[in-house]
Parts: structure tokens; C-alpha cells; sequence
């Protein structure tokens, strides 16, 4: 079974809801995104990122100081049969595979290997690794 590993949520301050979850939480900052940070409670990584300053009109999350969820990140086993199953069901790839041995914690892509578009829309990483601050 594929497992929740990471959320990641939008807001126009990330320090401050960074602030927000390790004060009331416990949360511990694991590490720094492109344009955010990594909390974790051993379990499951949470992204707190910066919304968009101008939106694209690609999708709601991309409105000016959009807050709330903006994609869901599972680890599974077998990655190539978990992206052979997402797009059996219509879920669009929004991302060639990643070789994620190079990558730079804070780099987009550092910890899943292909992102899809689910059957709203909604954003779903793929990953055979984890993410930062989670247990295998």
C-alpha cells in the first residue's frame, strides 16, 4: 500500500506558518525549499511554501496569496507501477521521471520522481524515497 508522506500547503507567509506548526506541533524544521520550509514529525513531511505573487490562471493554487493544500506527495514501492496505474486511470503526468541522486534538498523535484494531475486537477508527487524528515 502506498503511503502519505507529504502535503504541502500554500501561503502568502511561510515563516510565519512555518512559526505557526513547530510552536503549537512540536513540528521540527528538517530542511529549506525553493521557496519555503520542510517541517516534519518523523512521519510525514510537511511543505510550507510561498504562494505566487502573479497567477497563471492555471489552476485556483495559482491565484495571488492563494492559501491552502497544494499537492499530496505518496511513497510507494514500485514507481514505474504506480505511474503505469495513475495514467490507466486518467491521470495526466506533469513531469518527465527525476533522477533524484543529484538534486539539491531545495531544488524542485528533490524528492519525487514524477507528478501527475489527479482527476480534478489536484497535484499528486510520486516517490520511491520519502521526503525529508520522514521514517521509510
Amino acid at each position: 500500500m502506498a503511503r502519505i508522506k507529504h502535503v504541502a500547503i500554500r501561503t502568502p507567509d511561510p515563516e510565519k506558518t512555518a512559526a505557526f506548526y513547530k510552536e503549537v506541533f512540536d513540528l521540527r524544521e528538517v530542511g529549506l525549499a525553493s521557496s519555503g520550509y520542510y517541517l516534519s514529525d518523523g512521519y510525514i513531511n510537511l511543505a510550507i511554501l510561498k504562494s505566487a505573487d502573479e497567477g497563471s490562471g492555471e489552476s485556483p493554487r495559482d491565484l495571488p496569496g492563494y492559501a491552502g493544500i497544494d499537492h499530496l506527495g505518496f511513497q510507494v514501492e514500485d514507481v514505474d507501477e504506480t505511474c503505469r496505474r495513475l495514467e490507466a486511470a486518467g491521470a495526466t503526468a506533469r513531469t518527465d521521471r527525476v533522477d533524484l541522486r543529484p538534486a539539491a534538498s531545495s531544488a524542485r523535484g528533490a524528492y519525487y520522481e514524477r507528478k501527475y494531475a489527479g482527476p480534478d486537477d489536484q497535484l499528486i508527487d510520486v516517490s520511491g524515497h520519502g521526503w525529508v524528515g520522514t521514517s521509510p
